[in-house]
């Protein structure tokens, strides 16, 4: 950033530096007021209401798609991107956050400071906006100045106060102007006295057929010369423009001519009336103002700007009010009951902002032409409210869950059930849950009055149905998985039969939108269209849709997620192998053109049962279309969308989905051509989805919560805005900050699954990242998604055009190196089709990277601070400067650079919220929080990763709840949008911020902390406890010198050596050759096993020299820092895992499951039974008596959990991990008891009684691994030592048989119906297994077998069939 060159100074003294922009060294003076907009500066710049004024923009990145060329004009002769001729800006100044010098769209021509330079506006930037707007909120708007020299903090010039001039006269047309519709139409003649209108109000008359004779501000009315009178709106005092008011009056008085006004000529009529007007605070200037309409209680969101209000104590008795603002009360319009006299404060004509309310030009000349309708009429007909049919309010509720988490389907859907169950229980209705994920939040006691772990399968629900008696059920909360089983039990009659009513969007519009054809079929009703395609049912046909579509073409399956089976065909071959994989999955499949290389954009939709309709947030891929959602990196708000094309795809949003019915919420996604406004919808999810949960986090609006509000008939108009408490849910949020989310890829597990990412989803899990500009955004989400990665490194990937035309899950380093090597933006766009304006942003990192490693050792403050602004990381900066992490913190100290904390607000500042939803940035002067201290920290999990899940956010919030619990102030750090932990309600104060050393300290240091619990969060937290404690952090439970001597491989190992206790034959590596000697020594196979890591990673088997050099490398990449050990691995024994939770190393509880698979496969794999069956007491007291020694050697205080095997009567510790485990809920839920309070309670000190818990409550629970193999081709299906599975269910029953086959079945598995496929490895397994073979030929299963399995079971009397296996498997 630049040193301050200009400053803003105002009337209570206040001087804000920053740097010029525009007509650089032009001075400037005037009113400073805030418009809240995110998209529309060339509109707002050009509307003469802003005349005098400077304007604070309060969204931060502005420029971002330049400014059009002034001389494009329309039919009529009016410049079509502007509200004034040759698009002169009409506001004194400007004042922005961050100025885009770079901008890119089509339609640009120059950039916003050429533009304010060609009309002698000057610009300033640099500014904390958000800080501006809280004064000008609090104190009201002010007066101020943009100037050049620091003022002098003791002479103090006087402020002239535009509003004293009248400001009306002077921007008023000097002579009359006529304008005529082009098709010579003689419609009504429209008489507007100019007080300053803007352009589209003329155009929105010529457009519906009448002429136009716009008027100077003094002119005489002349009664024969037109037939209605159009009140403009216009900057300044309506109290100074006395002589229209007159002129008004005598219109009135004569009684022959329809009136209406807008903004400043609603004031005028209603001063003409005998009401009197008012200076606002600081008045209503933005996109997204509710309004509600009395007659109906329709509420519309409209585009305002207005500093002046009418009050309606004096209001005639022969007029009405017509709209009233939802959120402050003030007076929005007024209407004559019989007479053709209406006006409104807001801007119907919007330009920019929300088209809603335009349809009053229609009700204006509606009224001219049909003199026999009153206005009220005319308004009530295009605002006819749907009465649903009154439906009894259900007094019982079945949610559907979403079962284990797998590829396509994660966290969110925990979070999204959690939200329905607590709107629920706040309308008193009971609720009924089945979901088999015993790792989430929903399934916790105290959520919803029953919980069922079954299958989500039709027949499991219906029994669930039969006993629970409800009335209402809830689809839409539990993704694909519960949509699918209640479209199957509405087909089925089931809700019929049991008389349960379907809450919310009614299911035909779910088939309608899951269905592509009918889909198809639906939107071209309305006049719109989604990309060429065809349903098609077999590979034949889809091979003859593709020749009518043209190649290249996409395939993909119907009623599936995440893009499951499709992908891209350039050629018949191509789709025939694809056509095969989608029909595997889905009866329907999908050929559409291919739009890709265009953009992808998605709004979040909210509509309810009386056809009130918002968008919540819109948000673009920065990834082209061609990238599934799920899988592209997504900006929020949109950054290269105008207002125009914001504005085209916002109205079709509320158009499509009032014409498919949804009650509740759901997404639209489109494809917009990069070139022109064309786009095509891609579809609509008429449920809540991942980008729902993302867009409630990124917004601070709780969907969910408000859909299930919804889905019982509540009006959305009634239903409170929970961050501010104050103002309706019924509007659309404005966001003063810009949101980053990124997939975390797992690809590097998979051998032989492409890394290539495309249109089916691979990802396991996303982080969210917050900033005051992109490029600060963007680092924080790189570095959230990979702990290893320190933000936008060139040095992390080689250049590789490839990479960059067909982007892998490495793309964004690619791209770093590209930039690094000189690439052109250019060129970068040809290959990679990503916008222009991302890639210059992503330049200007790479080049103070560059300025950065050239300044090294002699780094400026001014330096440092510009990197922080721009996202950079201390550790980043050290990399780049040869310094450390530790010296760049201590310099940031001593000059005082330090994050300031911003709330999250949904208004951009514009009305007060107690908001505890926070972030931390370096673009900012002040704090938006105060810092009372006394707060506890629990560190979150972060990302979902294989390995690290929804288990752990589980964790995470029942330690927030106990602590809530125990009256303890609390501070969440988490940047994960699925998870509940991330949800504002769940703690006193909400980081959504890095889980890194720097961070965590930061905010410890800011709050004053009382300490910080790192072990309810998994690895992550873990692993900066000994960076914590250096700096004398206050880590809360175990101490980190004992977190270090289980995590670090080396010392732990060490440790049981010393204490006796058992574990397999190791060795520290610390060269290839004494690593081979030990190998030969103790025999192969061995394992290799690095420090630090979660889920076995780089953990592998070796059996062979060969093996185990490929693997020590792999692993002391993984585990720099810390040691690589190697140890017998020992094969056929069992595994048995321990949970425990200990205070000062004396153990409080404890539980212990078997593994039913042998060593060798990771316990996140595994499957698990507890209590534990095949465990004789002898060998349960040999585990205490372990368990013990390593909870008091460890001076454990808190969770811990332990792997052990059992070979030969011999019990050997494997590995411990000082922190709650995978299997934490698992035990809490199967036992009845919970681990986790008990560890919290211990952790804060209290006194906690030992219990003994270990056999349960009579139930037998068994944990089965949920696998996502079907979505990444090539994976081996084979479990080892390093995690694969993404997600988990549990079921219970009387025994492990009962429950295991519930579990297996929750996670998809089906049970056979006719034949199986035997193939079955050594001959041991055989003979294990024959037994179980004569059982399943009794039962009547037809048998084929590969030909070693065939011929082994043919000779034991099995009949065995060995021919064609391929046909008769099912």
């Amino acid at each position: 950033m630049s040193p301050p060159d200009c400053y803003l100074e105002l009337e209570d003294g206040t001087v804000m530096p920053g740097c010029s922009f525009g007509a650089k060294g032009t001075a400037t003076s005037g009113e400073v007021v805030f418009q809240t907009g995110m998209v529309g500066y060339t509109e707002a710049l050009t509307d003469r209401s802003y005349s005098a004024q400077i304007l604070v923009l309060t969204y931060p990145l502005i420029g971002n798609y330049g400014v059009p060329d002034a001389g494009l004009l329309d039919e009529y002769g009016l410049p079509e991107h502007f509200e004034w001729f040759q698009g002169a800006v009409q506001v004194a100044g400007l004042v922005v956050g961050e100025i885009c010098e770079t901008p890119s769209h089509w339609r640009s021509k120059r950039t916003l400071s050429q533009w304010l330079a060609d009309h002698r506006v000057p610009g300033i930037s640099g500014i904390d906006t958000r800080c501006l707007t809280k004064k000008l909120r609090e104190q009201g708007s002010m007066l101020g100045r943009i100037v050049y020299q620091e003022p002098a903090k003791q002479a103090k010039l006087p402020f002239e106060d535009p509003n004293e001039r009248n400001l009306a006269k002077e921007c008023s047309v000097k002579q009359m102007q006529l304008y005529k519709s082009p098709q010579g139409a003689t419609g009504p003649r429209i008489a507007i006295v100019d007080c300053g209108l803007k352009l589209n109000q003329i155009r929105c008359l010529l457009q519906r057929g009448a002429s136009v004779q716009l008027l100077p501000w003094s002119a005489q009315l002349k009664e024969e010369e037109y037939d209605a009178l159009f009140l403009s709106n216009g900057p300044g005092d309506p109290a100074s423009c006395r002589q229209i008011v007159e002129q008004v009056q005598r219109v009135l008085q004569a009684g022959t001519k329809p009136i209406f006004g807008i903004c400043l000529g609603h004031q005028l009529l209603a001063s003409a009336i005998g009401c009197t007007t008012y200076k606002m605070k600081y008045g209503n200037r933005g996109h997204n103002l509710p309004c509600l309409h009395r007659a109906s209680g329709r509420c519309l969101l409209t585009s305002q700007n207005h500093g002046y209000a009418v009050d309606l104590a004096k209001l005639p008795g022969d007029w009405e009010e017509l709209f009233v603002n939802a959120n402050d009360g003030t007076n929005e319009g007024i209407v004559h009951r019989s007479k053709p006299y209406f006006s409104v404060q807001f801007h119907p004509e919007h330009h920019g902002g929300p088209q809603d309310t335009e349809f009053l030009f229609d009700v204006f000349l509606d009224a001219i032409r049909e003199p026999q309708k009153s206005v009220p009429e005319l308004i009530a007909s295009r605002l006819s409210v749907i009465q649903p049919e009154p439906q009894p309010r259900p007094r019982k509720v079945l949610i559907l869950g979403s079962g284990g988490l797998s590829i396509g389907q994660a966290g969110e859907f925990d979070y999204s059930g959690s939200q329905a169950i607590k709107a629920m229980r706040e309308s008193n209705i009971q609720t009924v849950l089945i979901n088999p994920n015993i790792a989430t939040v929903q399934t916790s006691k105290g959520m919803a009055d029953k919980c069922y772990f079954l299958p989500l399968t039709p027949d499991y629900v219906e029994q669930v149905i039969k006993s629970e008696r409800p009335n209402g059920v809830l689809l839409t909360f539990g993704g694909q998985t519960a949509l699918n089983c209640g479209v199957e039990l509405e087909r089925a009659g089931v809700f019929a039969k049991y008389n349960v009513r379907i809450l919310g969007t009614p299911i035909q519009s779910i088939i309608e939108t899951e269905d592509r054809k009918l889909f198809a079929q639906r939107v071209n009703e309305i006049g719109e269209r989604v990309a060429p395609s065809e349903a098609v049912y077999t590979v034949a046909e889809a091979l003859e849709a593709a020749g009518r579509l043209g190649y290249p073409v996409m395939a993909r399956a119907a009623f599936s997620l995440g893009g499951l089976g499709s992908g891209f065909a350039n050629n018949e071959h191509e789709l025939r192998t694809l056509a095969q994989q989608a029909l595997a999955h889905s009866t329907q499949l999908i050929v559409d053109k291919s739009l890709k290389g265009w953009k992808e954009v998605e709004y979040e939709v909210v509509r309810d049962a009386y056809d009130n309709c918002i968008t919540v947030c819109n948000m673009e891929n920065f990834d082209p279309l061609g990238i599934h959602t799920g899988e592209s990196i997504v900006v929020a708000p949109s950054q290269t969308l105008s207002d125009r094309e914001y504005q085209m795809l916002r109205s079709t949003a509320l158009k499509v989905i009032r014409h498919f019915g949804v009650v509740g919420e759901c997404n639209i996604q489109y494809a917009l051509c990069p070139h022109s406004e064309q786009y095509y919808i891609i579809e609509v999810n008429a449920r809540l989805s991942r980008s729902s949960a993302l867009a409630s986090k990124a917004t601070g609006y709780p969907l969910a919560y408000v859909a299930a509000k919804l889905s019982l008939g509540e009006p959305l108009p009634e239903i409170r805005n929970s961050v501010t408490g104050n103002t309706t849910a019924c509007f659309e949020p404005s966001l003063d900050y810009c949101v980053v989310k990124i997939p975390r890829w797992d690809l590097a597990k998979f051998m032989r699954v492409s890394k290539h990412i495309g249109s089916s989803m691979k990802s396991v899990g996303e982080v969210m990242a917050i900033g005051r500009c992109f490029e600060e955004a963007i680092q924080k989400a790189l570095r959230m998604v990979d702990g290893d990665v320190q933000g936008f490194d060139p040095y992390l990937a080689a250049v590789d055009k490839e990479q960059l035309s067909e982007p892998t899950d490495r793309r964004p380093f690619v791209l770093a190196a590209a930039l690094r090597a000189g690439m052109s933006i250019e060129e970068l766009h040809e290959l990679t089709k990503i916008d222009r304006w991302f890639l210059h942003k992503l330049q200007h990192i790479i080049k103070f990277y560059g300025q950065l490693e050239s300044a090294g050792s002699q780094l400026t403050p001014a330096l440092l601070l510009s990197a922080k602004r721009l996202g950079f990381a201390d550790k980043q900066i050290a990399m780049a400067t040869k310094s450390t992490e530790l010296a760049v913190r201590q310099q940031r100290h001593e000059h005082n650079i330090r994050p300031f904390v911003k709330q999250i607000d949904t208004v951009a500042g514009e009305w007060p919220a107690s908001t505890n939803y926070l972030y931390n940035t370096y673009n900012a002067s002040e704090h938006d929080v105060l810092f009372p201290g006394g707060h506890t920290i629990v560190v979150g999990s972060g990302v979902y990763r294989i390995g690290s899940s929804v288990e752990f956010d589980w964790c995470a919030v029942g330690c927030l709840r106990e602590l809530r619990n125990l009256k303890k102030s609390t501070i969440m750090i988490n940047y994960n949008p699925e998870t509940v932990s991330t949800d504002y309600d769940m703690c006193d104060r909400l980081y959504f911020e890095e889980i890194s050393f720097e961070v965590v300290m930061d905010i410890y240091e800011m709050e004053r902390s009382d300490g910080i619990i790192l072990s309810m969060g998994g690895q992550l937290p873990n692993n900066i406890a000994m960076d914590l404690h250096r700096q004398q952090a206050k880590v809360l439970g175990t101490s980190p010198e004992s977190i270090d001597c289980a995590e670090n491989r080396f010392k732990f190992s060490r440790m049981l050596d010393r204490k006796g206790i058992l574990q397999p034959l190791w060795k520290e590596l610390t060269n290839l050759q004494s690593a081979v000697e030990f190998c030969q020594e103790v025999g192969y196979p061995c394992l290799v096993r690095p420090s630090y890591v979660l889920s076995g990673a780089a953990m592998n088997v070796a059996y062979s020299d060969q093996d185990l050099d490929t693997y020590l490398n792999a692993a002391s990449e993984v585990s720099r820092e810390h040691p690589v050990v190697i140890s017998k691995f020992i094969t056929e024994a069992k595994e048995i895992d321990v949970d425990a939770v200990a205070a000062d190393g004396q153990i409080l509880c404890m539980a212990v499951s078997e593994h039913v698979e042998n060593a060798g496969v990771h316990s996140g794999d595994a499957t698990l039974v507890t209590p534990p069956q095949d465990l004789n007491a002898e060998t349960l007291e040999a585990i205490k008596r372990i368990t013990r020694d390593l909870a008091s050697v460890l001076d454990v205080t808190g969770p811990f959990n332990m792997q052990l095997i059992a070979k030969n009567n011999e019990l050997k510790v494997i590995e411990c991990n000082v922190r709650v485990s995978r299997s934490f809920p698992f035990v809490s839920k199967t036992l009845d008891h919970d681990f986790v309070a008990t560890a919290t309670r211990a952790i804060v000190g209290m006194d906690v009684e030992p219990i003994d818990v270990l056999h349960g409550v009579g139930k037998v629970g068994v944990k089965v691994p949920q696998f996502s193999f079907s979505r990444l081709a090539g994976a081996d299906v084979q479990l080892g030592v390093e995690m694969a599975s993404t997600g988990e269910v549990a079921c219970f029953g009387d025994n492990r048989y009962e429950a295991y086959l519930k579990a297996m079945m929750s996670t998809g598995f089906q049970i056979p119906k006719n034949a199986i496929l035997l193939s079955i490895g050594s001959f041991k397994h055989k003979m294990e297994l024959l037994s179980s073979i004569r059982e399943l030929a009794k039962m009547g299963y037809k048998l084929y077998a590969s030909m070693g399995t065939g011929d082994f079971y043919a000779e034991h009397g099995v009949d065995v069939s060995m021919s064609e296996m391929k046909e008769h498997i099912t």
